[in-house]
């Protein structure tokens, strides 16, 4: 039996269009998001799917607005994006959808009560990526990643557990959506700057003398500018705040869910080490944790999960 056929088994999940839908959210989870994707391989297999859902629906709604076709306009992508609107309303209200994504997200929905004002706020920052080219400073710019990244930490919850009442657990869970999502702002300047896009604040950039045509020049040779490294610094320290603000959570969830969130943290935080150690070159190469480190990571994680498993506590019943 496949890990994937497991994980589907464990959580109840039978109809094999259902299923299917399933794996086609794990594929992307794991094409896309393959950081978390290791630390998610730490929880009971039971909840991964949900996991694999709200992920890999996310993922899918961002390659329609960051990879689309040769020749789509950004009108094209916009009518898209309001077609999913529609079919997730209409699917979140009962109805049958077509897309495979949407069915498996209806179902983590339905099954987690997760409330529909957060897949409102994702979709409003997908389309701000239609338009918006930059952010003036960091509050404009966690205006943006509350609907892109904080909501995923808060969807992301309720499958993880609480021991906490949920309430107290969720800013830390949006602080570490935030975290992860700066994270790779950092790492890929370069990559979105090929898009017409710059997701590092304006002010920042500007104290440090930085302007678009210096990142473009960046880009283009490859090369760091001692300018631009100071901004991403101070950009890596505004960064490891976030994770600090985003750790005290860890200890909210259930225990068989810490080792999971705990190893997300500390692979994503490991990052901001290697740009650190590049003396915040970000241009030269695309900073990633080795296999080999997140196996090290993951592997005294899977061991806690398993040790939580075997001594259970009963899950939270705050919503």
């Amino acid at each position: 039996m496949s890990t994937a056929t497991a994980e589907l088994d464990a959580a109840g999940i039978t109809a094999r269009r259902l299923r299917e839908d399933y794996l086609r959210c794990r594929g992307l989870h794991a094409h896309h998001g393959r950081t978390y994707y290791t630390a998610t391989r730490v929880l009971p297999p039971e909840r991964r799917p949900g996991i694999h859902a709200l992920y890999g629906f996310a993922r899918w709604v961002d390659d329609i607005v960051d990879e689309p076709a040769p020749g789509t306009t950004v009108e094209d992508r916009r009518s898209r994006l309001d077609r999913i609107d529609a079919d997730l309303a209409a699917a979140l209200s009962g109805a049958e959808p077509a897309e495979p994504v949407l069915r498996a997200l209806a179902h983590t929905v339905r099954r987690y009560a997760l409330p529909p004002e957060y897949f409102t706020a994702f979709m409003a920052s997908m389309r701000m990526d239609l338009t918006e080219t930059g952010y003036r400073d960091l509050a404009h710019l966690r205006e943006y990643m509350y609907g892109s990244a904080a909501v995923i930490g808060l969807q992301v919850l309720p499958v993880l557990g609480t021991v906490a009442p949920r309430e107290e657990a969720a800013p830390h869970a949006a602080a570490l959506g935030e975290a992860f999502q700066l994270t790779n702002f950092l790492r890929d300047v370069a990559e979105d700057l090929g898009r017409g896009r710059v997701y590092l604040p304006a002010d920042a950039l500007d104290r440090h003398g930085v302007d678009r045509a210096l990142l473009a020049h960046c880009a283009d040779t490859r090369a760091p500018d001692p300018r631009v490294r100071r901004a991403v610094a101070e950009l890596v320290q505004v960064n490891r705040d976030l994770y600090r603000l985003a750790e005290p959570g860890v200890a909210m969830l259930e225990p068989v869910a810490r080792p999971c969130v705990a190893t997300a943290l500390r692979l994503y935080r490991a990052i901001l080490d290697e740009i650190a150690a590049a003396d915040f070159d970000v241009w030269s190469v695309r900073h990633r944790v080795s296999d080999t480190r997140k196996m090290a990571a993951a592997m005294p994680a899977l061991a806690r999960s398993l040790w939580a498993r075997a001594v259970p506590r009963p899950r939270s019943s705050t919503p």
